[in-house]
C-alpha cells in the first residue's frame, strides 16, 4: 500500500497492502468463532473457512478487493462480498452483525502492536549501544557546557548517561500506553452490539482471547482516536530525544570542537574533499520534525461528529504507516550513528582547558565560603577574577595567586588541586550507575 524511501522492508510489510487485508481477514476468522460461541453459526464453518481461505492467494486477493472498492465504494464491504461468494454456505456469515471498524480499527491494533516490537527491539539495541559508551567513557573528564558556553567539567559516560534516561523514560511510555491503545473494538454499527441479539459480550469475549487483545470498555462504530493520539504524542517525545541527541553531535562535530563526530566514510561534499558531515545526525533531525508536524492532526482526530464520521480515516492511512516508518528508520540511523562515532580524546582535552582554569571557579568560590567567607562576596570576587583573568589572557591560576582574598584563605598547592577537573565531578559514578539500573529495571518489565 505504502512506498517510501524510509523505514526497513520489516516494517513495510506490516503496513503493506497485502498484510491490511491479511489483517481483516484474521478478525473476521476471529469474530466468526465468536459467533460460533453465541450460538449464531454452527462450529463446522470455523473449519470450513479456514480451509477456503488457506489456498488464497493473498496479492490475487487485496487485488480484487480494491477493484472492487472503486466500484462499490468500500473496502470492508468488498471484501466480504467476496468471501461470501467464494467460501460457501459458511462464507454467509461472515461479518455477521458486525460493522466496518470493527474490523479495521481491530486490524490497525494487531499491525500497530507488531510494528511495536520491532521498535522495542531497535530500542533495546540502541540502550546496549548506548551503555557501551557510558561505561567506556564513564570516567573521560570533558567540559561541560551551559547556553553554548562552558559551564563544569562532566565525564563523557555522564553525557551519554543523560541521554539513556531520557530514551528510557520513552520507553516507559510506549510500555504504559499500550494498555490504552493496543485494544481491540467488536461492538457493531453504533457501539452497543445491537446485531448480536444480547451476545455481544460473548462474541468480544471470544474474539478478543482469539486475537490477544483487551477489548475497549464502550465504543461509538470507532474506537476512541485518543490511543492514536497518545501513540504519536509519545512518538514526538521520542524522536525530539532522538533529535536532541542527534544535534549535540552535530554541534560536538563542528570543526572547531572536534570532540565527537561520525565517521567519514561517506563523501562529505560533491566538490569539498576535505568535508565530513553530520549527515545521520541531520537526517535524524530532519525525520524528528516530521513526526512532530502530524501530532497536532491526530488530536484534531479526536473530535468526531456523533458517533463517528470519516475525517478521521483517510488521514490515518497514511498518516499511521509513514509514522511508524519514520520512527523506524530513526533507530535504524541512531544504532548507525552510535556504531560510527568517534571520540576525539585529544580535542576533549583540548577543549577543557581552553579557560585556562576559569571553568574550576565554582569550586574557588566554595572552598573560600568552607573558610568563611560569604558566598555573595565569594561570588563577586570570582566574577571579577575571572574576567580580569580573561582581560589579561593568562592562567586562572596566576590570577588567583595574586589576590589578596584568595591567598588568605587559599595556598598554592590547594589551589592546584582546586583547579583539577578530576576534583568537581561530584556523584558523577553514583548517577551514572543509578541511571544504568533505571534503564536496565524498564527493560526486563516491559
Amino acid at each position: 500500500m505504502f512506498e517510501w524511501r524510509y523505514g526497513s522492508d520489516e516494517m513495510r510489510k506490516i503496513f503493506s497492502r497485502e498484510n491490511f487485508v491479511s489483517k481483516f481477514i484474521q478478525v473476521e476468522k476471529s469474530l466468526l468463532k465468536g459467533l460460533v460461541e453465541a450460538g449464531f453459526v454452527e462450529r463446522e464453518c470455523v473449519d470450513e473457512i479456514n480451509k477456503c481461505l488457506e489456498n488464497i492467494d493473498l496479492y490475487k486477493l487485496s487485488e480484487d478487493v480494491y477493484r472492487l472498492e472503486r466500484e462499490i465504494g468500500h473496502e470492508i464491504a468488498a471484501l466480504t462480498y467476496l468471501l461470501g461468494e467464494r467460501c460457501g454456505r459458511c462464507g454467509g456469515y461472515i461479518h455477521l452483525g458486525a460493522t466496518s471498524n470493527d474490523i479495521i480499527d481491530t486490524a490497525w491494533t494487531i499491525m500497530i502492536r507488531d510494528a511495536l516490537e520491532i521498535i522495542k527491539r531497535r530500542f533495546r539495541e540502541v540502550f546496549d549501544k548506548m551503555i557501551f559508551y557510558i561505561e567506556r567513557y564513564k570516567d573521560l573528564v570533558m567540559i561541560g557546557r551551559t547556553h553554548g558556553q562552558h559551564a563544569l567539567p562532566i565525564t563523557l559516560g555522564f553525557k551519554f548517561a543523560n541521554y539513556l534516561y531520557e530514551l528510557s523514560r520513552s520507553y516507559e511510555r510506549i510500555c504504559d500506553l499500550e494498555k490504552r491503545v493496543l485494544r481491540g473494538k467488536i461492538a457493531g454499527a453504533v457501539g452497543t452490539m445491537a446485531g448480536w441479539r444480547g451476545r455481544g459480550l460473548v462474541i468480544e469475549k471470544a474474539v478478543m482471547k482469539d486475537l490477544g487483545l483487551e477489548p475497549h470498555m464502550i465504543s461509538t462504530q470507532i474506537s476512541p482516536r485518543d490511543g492514536f493520539a497518545e501513540l504519536v504524542s509519545t512518538f514526538s517525545i521520542l524522536a525530539s530525544q532522538i533529535d536532541r541527541f542527534a544535534l549535540e553531535i552535530r554541534e560536538l562535530s563542528r570543526t572547531e570542537i572536534n570532540e565527537i563526530y561520525e565517521s567519514a566514510e561517506r563523501v562529505g561534499s560533491s566538490t569539498m574533499p576535505h568535508k565530513r558531515n553530520p549527515v545521520t545526525a541531520e537526517r535524524l533531525s530532519g525525520l524528528a520534525r516530521f513526526i512532530r508536524s502530524l501530532a497536532t492532526a491526530f488530536y484534531e482526530n479526536i473530535v468526531l461528529m456523533h458517533e463517528r464520521d470519516l475525517s478521521n480515516s483517510s488521514f490515518e492511512r497514511i498518516s499511521i504507516p509513514h509514522i511508524f516508518m519514520t520512527i523506524d528508520q530513526m533507530f535504524i540511523d541512531m544504532i548507525y550513528l552510535l556504531d560510527h562515532l568517534m571520540i576525539n580524546e585529544n580535542a576533549i582535552r583540548r577543549n577543557l582547558e581552553i579557560s585556562r582554569g576559569a571553568v574550576m571557579s565554582e569550586n574557588i568560590m566554595i572552598r573560600l565560603v568552607e573558610r568563611g567567607v560569604p558566598r555573595h562576596v565569594a561570588h563577586m570576587k570570582l566574577v571579577e577574577l575571572t574576567r580580569k583573568a580573561e582581560r589579561e589572557g593568562v592562567d586562572f591560576k596566576e590570577i588567583l595567586l595574586k589576590d589578596d582574598l584568595v591567598r588568605k584563605y587559599l595556598d598554592s598547592e590547594e589551589i592546584d588541586h582546586l583547579l583539577k577537573p578530576e576534583s568537581y565531578l561530584g556523584s558523577y559514578r553514583e548517577l551514572i550507575d543509578r541511571t544504568i539500573r533505571y534503564a536496565k529495571d524498564i527493560l526486563n518489565r516491559c
